[in-house]
Order: C-alpha cells, then structure tokens, then sequence
C-alpha cells in the first residue's frame, strides 16, 4: 500500500493510543489482516469529517470495501458505543460527579429527510414534515447518553412499549 497521506482528519498518536483497545477485535498482527486498524479507522474518519460518498474515498486511504467492512465489524461489536460511554463516565469522574448519572432528559425532533431515505421517512402530521425523528437522551451535563431513529411518523408511546 502507498504510504498515507496526513489529512485533517486522520486521528493523532493520543486518540490511537485511548481507541486501539476498543477497536482490535483480534490480534493487530493477524493474518488475515491486510490494512492496518489505523489506517481503517483514518478512512472512516476521513468520511466522517468530509461527507462524502463511499466510492470518494481517496486512493492512498484502503479500499472503500476494507473500510466498510472494517466499520461493520466495529458497529456490530458495539466498540464505538463503549468508547463513548467509557468517555462519558471518565469526564464525570474528572468533574467531581458520580460515574453514572442520576438523571437523565429526554427530547425528540423530526428531522427533514431527503429522497435517498427510502422506508425511514414517515409523515409528521404535527409538523406537516417526512422525515424520521431523533430521539435522544442526555444528561445533566448534556452529554449524550442514547439516540434512536425512526420513521417520524411512528409515536413516542410506540417506541416505549416495544423496549425489553
């Protein structure tokens, strides 16, 4: 592989050195392994931060399939949400307060969709709006605890009963 060029986006040594245990799922080293986590981790942030479709990744980033495949593994071992709940307890602790918190605000908004959401959109009467609602949950500090997406015309009540 071409050696990578540096882009805003790629993450620095500190950020590696904090999100490397989350993400190995198995041995850096590991056979069947052909790009390097980092380098993994630079393209997905590398769409992240650009917005730009999948096939615009660059050529001295891997492959858009490495990459995609590489996220869904990431996604599906749930390693960014650990991440994040992992950050969310440390700067509590770091602020005085109790590692998890005692309180929790819920809020909810219906976000304009465009022609590519195909079945996620549904139609908000109250707002007159299709798109899908973002329901989220923060805490005292406003820091995201929760968010999940849906048809905008699916109720808040739905969502609640269909919860284990």
């Amino acid at each position: 592989m071409a050696k990578v060029a540096h882009y805003p986006s790629d993450i620095s040594d500190d950020e590696w050195a904090f999100v490397c245990p989350y993400l190995c799922l198995m041995r850096e080293d590991a056979p069947q392994r052909e790009h390097p986590l980092r380098a993994l981790l630079n393209g997905l942030c590398y769409l992240a931060h650009t917005g730009c479709p999948w096939r615009y990744l660059p050529g001295d980033l891997p492959p858009r399939s490495a990459v995609y495949q590489q996220w869904k593994r990431w996604r599906d071992a749930r390693a960014f949400e650990r991440i994040v709940h992992d950050l969310n307890e440390l700067q509590r602790v770091l602020l005085g307060r109790s590692a998890t918190p005692t309180a929790v605000i819920f809020d909810g908004r219906t976000l304009q969709s465009t022609p590519e959401s195909g079945h996620r959109a549904g139609y908000d009467g109250a707002k007159r709006r299709k798109g899908s609602k973002a329901r989220v949950a923060v805490d005292a500090l406003g820091q995201l605890l929760g968010v999940v997406i849906t048809p905008a015309d699916e109720q808040e009540r739905a969502q609640e009963s269909g919860r284990k």
